[in-house]
């Protein structure tokens, strides 16, 4: 593992078919089973196996933060089994954490399963320490055994539950060893549970399960006594962790506590700033020591690490993966097997075939003799076929153009994340990042918007700071092309490698640039950076196919509609007329860009997806000299964002960050275009 000097960066976790939502499910009244862990553990991949199909994500309340929620049959007894958001520990400094600790806070699991990493104990065994202390019903499930074993790591799991006083149970979930193990724990854990829907004791409070305790020194052990004397309100967590969270000034804890506690909690507060007055450092860290000790000790004799470390063939290339000077050469070499797959046997050989040999020379033609036969309305024949019609050019464009690119870039991106390449990528580029006022972490969205920037969006919430939100949600908007664009975009540029490198210089240039600007006048927190890394593998075939299956199945529920509605306000547009004026509307921008006049119907396009737009240069690229294709291609990628993703950055940002982004980017885009354009001819380059 790799770190740098800064708190864990999470990174999404593919949780399948539900990632995109499902029935409405409703678990109220049941036994709770919580999730709880740090990023790639198998979190996602237990949850799945205890939920099946029936499964709903949703916001937590007053947040934006994704939390799924199933259903699932333990030994025949209906269960509600919630995901939670990764988490390192109790007390929370990012908004998934603290979600994570709310759900654990307010709902009281009837099972806590606590998932780690089996490699990686020592790191994640003092979060099962404060869940112990908090009198959370904990199991733990000590996952990626497979892996570790591979490495020499041998956990002595029957030792490791005698010191801890809970079950632990050793899997490797991603092929379904230990799962029965698990679930027959769950069931008798369940079953002993008196309270299962609630876990509290008769008292209000929530005992401590088990006798181990992690020793403080004395001076924070005397305070913590005279804070849990001191409440006497409900609380889900012991009145040890409830002080324990106090101490460590959890802002959100500290609200509860007043609330409940009214005039004593003035005592609470200056029992708490007089123990701080004794130690030079924060009491966050003092106590986080307290606990890596406690938890070190309890591994010496449950815990072998090999003398020295196999070095196998996969942690070499991991190395090299995040080394610069082997790091930069095998991006390069993933970007072009990347651009041979998508843009090459994507945007060229199969939409070839689908454009040309399938809708080309059949689909088309029978439409329009169909309708020309048998309608004859000429508005409805408008509508279906002819050049603007739902089925002529919105099903055309989001089958025989759209889909094979999208259908390419998902299968290539599942193996990509399935092999752990993006956490190594984002070590690989976190110094460049800083620069522009981000760090690694922010190349999950990065990334994840050359799929889709709408998806990225959203993914732009697991960013600690707001600044580095706002800063990523531009430059997703301006110069990060989805997969559909960027597919169309290389099937433009396809066998002319002048104009596809200088396309890629221009929006290196203009990322960065604009990235670093909006660095230097934005106000806020610099970020910080620390990254766990999952082990680099080989891709399963099973999750990839899955991966790219639920993707399709977005793509065709949430995207494919979207070219039909925009087939039929294209139809409405030029029915009432209003579509030639919006068209004649931009013609004097187009003639700025010097392309040709019927490059307007494009950008049009563009207004409702810019791979819509993208499509329409596409049908104009027989047309065009290597100067316009050139323009229009980077004008095009600069464009304003989708409906969809303006959509999200407005209920994500806030509607004055949404329009403020959109109104840079029309002007900016087109200025670009513009001064390209210019430049070239002033030169004389011929392209």
């Amino acid at each position: 593992m790799q770190e740098s000097l800064a708190r864990p960066a999470a990174i999404p976790e593919t949780k399948g078919a539900s990632c995109h939502g499902g029935p409405n499910v409703d678990t109220t009244g049941l036994p709770l089973v919580a999730i709880v862990g740090s990023p790639n553990v198998g979190k996602s991949v237990l949850f799945n196996t205890l939920t099946g199909a029936y499964v709903t994500v949703s916001n937590y309340p007053g947040t934006t933060v994704e939390v799924s929620r199933g259903k699932g049959r333990l030994a025949g007894q209906p269960v509600g089994v919630v995901d939670t958001p990764g988490m390192y520990r109790l007390v929370p400094m990012t908004e998934e954490e603290r979600v994570a600790r709310d759900i654990l806070l307010q709902e009281r699991p009837g099972v806590t399963l606590h998932v780690v990493d089996a490699k990686n104990l020592e790191r994640m065994l003092p979060m099962t320490l404060q869940l112990i202390e908090a009198g959370q019903p904990v199991i733990l499930v000590c996952n990626l055994m497979d892996e570790a074993e591979r490495l020499g790591v041998k956990v002595d799991t029957a030792a490791l539950a005698q010191a801890l006083g809970i079950p632990v149970v050793p899997t490797a979930l991603a092929i379904g060893r230990g799962v029965d193990h698990l679930k027959e724990i769950v069931v008798s854990a369940l079953h002993r549970n008196d309270h299962p829907a609630t876990g509290c004791c008769p008292t209000g409070e929530s005992e401590p399960a088990h006798a181990v305790a992690i020793p403080y020194p004395p001076a924070i052990e005397d305070t913590l006594w005279q804070i849990e004397s001191q409440l006497y309100g409900f609380y889900q967590l012991t009145k040890r962790a409830i002080a324990l969270l106090l101490l460590q000034n959890d802002a959100g804890v500290a609200t509860m506590v007043a609330a409940q506690e009214g005039a004593r909690y003035t005592e609470v507060q200056a029992a708490a700033r007089a123990v701080q007055d004794r130690f030079s450092q924060p009491l966050s860290l003092v106590i986080a020591r307290y606990q890596r000790e406690a938890a070190s000790r309890i591994l010496q004799k449950a815990l072998t690490q090999p003398k020295q470390r196999v070095s196998y063939f996969a942690e070499k290339l991991s190395e090299a993966t995040m080394n610069p000077l082997t790091g930069i050469p095998l991006l390069l070499l993933s970007m072009y097997l990347l651009y041979q797959f998508v843009g090459v046997l994507g945007a060229q050989t199969l939409v070839g075939f689908f454009e040309d040999n399938l809708f080309g020379a059949y689909v088309n033609p029978w439409i329009n003799s169909i309708l020309a036969t048998y309608v004859p309305w000429p508005a409805i024949r408008d509508l279906i076929g002819n050049q603007y019609g739902v089925i002529t050019l919105g099903v055309r464009y989001a089958v025989a153009i759209i889909l094979p690119i999208v259908g390419t870039f998902f299968l290539a991106f599942s193996v990509i994340e399935d092999s752990g390449y993006l956490p190594r990528l984002a070590m690989l580029i976190d110094r460049v990042f800083k620069k522009i006022g981000l760090n690694g972490r922010a190349v999950i969205p990065m990334v994840l918007g050359f799929g889709c920037d709408t998806m990225a969006t959203i993914v732009t919430r697991t960013l600690e700071t707001r600044r580095e939100r706002v800063l990523s949600t531009i430059l997703l908007s301006l110069a990060i092309p989805c997969s559909a664009q960027l597919g169309v975009m290389l099937g433009m540029l396809s066998g002319r490698n002048d104009l596809l490198l200088i396309w890629a210089l221009i929006m290196t240039g203009v990322f960065l640039l604009v990235g670093l600007l909006a660095a230097r006048l934005m106000p806020g927190e610099r970020p910080t950076f620390y990254m766990e890394l999952p082990p680099l593998r080989l891709p399963n075939p099973k999750n990839v196919l899955v991966k790219t299956y639920t993707r399709m199945e977005w793509y065709f529920r949430e995207v494919f509609p979207l070219f039909i509605i925009a087939s039929l306000v294209i139809w409405l547009g030029r029915l009432t007329g209003l579509f030639d004026l919006a068209v004649g509307a931009l013609e004097p921008l187009v003639r700025w860009l010097g392309l040709p006049d019927q490059a307007a119907v494009a950008f049009l396009f563009g207004f409702f997806r810019r791979d819509y737009g993208a499509a329409g240069l596409y049908d104009l690229r027989n047309s065009m000299t290597g100067i316009q294709i050139l323009v229009s291609t980077v004008t095009m990628t600069l464009f304003v964002p989708c409906v969809a993703q303006f959509s999200v950055t407005l209920k994500e940002r806030g509607w004055k960050t949404a329009l403020a982004i959109v109104v840079f980017i029309f002007p900016f885009a087109f200025l670009v275009g513009g001064l390209l354009n210019w430049l070239l001819v002033a030169l004389g380059v011929r392209l």
